[in-house]
C-alpha cells in the first residue's frame, strides 16, 4: 500500500491533468490514480494469495458480477479513498484494503500516504496504528460530537437530522473519507458517525478496526456489518458502546 501510494499516487497529488480526472455520476470522480492502484494491489494480492478473489472498487463498477466474490473469501480494495478530495488537491485521501470471509471482514489496513498513518486490525486480536495497540478515546466533549454526511440525504431528512440531533450533539461535516472518519472516531476526534451508504470498500476495514479498538459500528438496528450488504442502507459508528447506544435511541425514538 505504501508502495503503491508512493509510486502513483503522492506524485500526483495537486499535479492531476483535467484529462485524468473522469466522472462515474454526479459527485463521483474517478482518476488514473484509482485505476493503477487497484491494478497495482490487484496483481500483488492475488499473487500473495492465489485463489483469493479480489473486489475492487472500480473493478465492480465496470462488472457488478464482482460484487458475487463479496459472500466468499476475498480481498476488497478501495485504491483512493476520497478521491473528491484527492482530485480538488485537499489532503484527507488513503488507501484501503480488507480481506473477508463469508461476508465479514477478518482483517483490515487502513493507510493515510500523507501522514504515513497505518491502521491495522485482524478479527479478535484488537486495533493498532503504526504498530502500537490502541483503544478507542471518546473526545471527552458536551455535547458529544457528531459527524453526519448530508451528501446523499433528502432536504427532508437533512431537516430531521437537525430537529433530532442538532439540540444534543455538536454537529460537523464528515471528511468525505473513511480512511479519515475511522480514525477520527477511535482517535479522539469525533464520537458518532453515521453512514447513509454503506459500500464494502469503504467500511469493511473501519467497521473491523473500529470494533477491535472498543468502539462501536453496527447496523442501526444492532445487527453486525456485513461486506456483501453494501446496498443496505446506515450504519453507525461510535467511539464507545454507550455514546452508540444513546444516539441510537435518539434516532429511532
Amino acid at each position: 500500500m505504501r508502495f503503491a501510494a508512493q509510486r502513483s499516487m503522492l506524485p500526483r497529488f495537486r499535479q492531476l491533468a483535467a484529462h485524468e480526472i473522469k466522472l462515474k455520476g454526479k459527485d463521483d470522480p474517478v482518476t488514473i490514480v484509482d485505476r493503477e492502484v487497484e491494478a497495482f494491489l490487484t496483481e500483488a494480492l492475488t499473487k500473495l494469495a492465489p485463489g483469493v478473489a479480489v473486489v475492487g472498487e472500480e473493478a465492480a463498477h465496470a462488472d457488478r458480477a464482482v460484487l458475487d466474490a463479496l459472500s466468499g473469501q476475498c480481498w476488497i480494495i478501495d485504491p483512493l479513498d476520497g478521491t473528491a478530495n484527492f482530485s480538488e488537491g485537499k489532503e484527507l485521501f488513503g488507501i484501503i484494503v480488507a480481506l473477508a470471509d463469508a461476508g465479514r471482514a477478518v482483517a483490515g489496513w487502513i493507510y493515510d500516504p500523507l501522514r504515513d498513518r497505518f491502521c491495522h486490525a485482524r478479527s479478535g486480536e484488537g486495533a493498532f496504528v503504526d504498530g502500537t495497540r490502541i483503544a478507542a478515546r471518546t473526545t471527552g466533549q458536551q455535547p458529544p460530537v457528531t459527524a453526519v454526511s448530508r451528501l446523499f440525504l433528502t432536504p427532508e431528512e437533512s431537516r430531521d437530522v437537525d430537529a433530532r440531533l442538532a439540540p444534543h450533539y455538536t454537529l460537523v461535516d464528515i471528511p468525505r473519507c473513511a480512511a479519515e472518519q475511522y480514525p477520527r472516531l477511535a482517535l479522539g476526534d469525533n464520537d458518532i458517525s453515521s453512514f447513509k451508504r454503506t459500500l464494502a470498500w469503504d467500511h469493511a476495514a473501519g467497521v473491523l478496526w473500529l470494533n477491535e479498538a472498543g468502539g462501536k459500528a453496527a447496523r442501526i438496528d444492532g445487527s453486525d456489518y456485513r461486506v456483501d450488504e453494501q446496498d443496505r442502507p446506515d450504519l453507525v459508528g461510535a467511539s464507545s458502546p454507550a455514546i452508540w447506544d444513546e444516539f441510537i435511541a435518539r434516532v429511532t425514538a
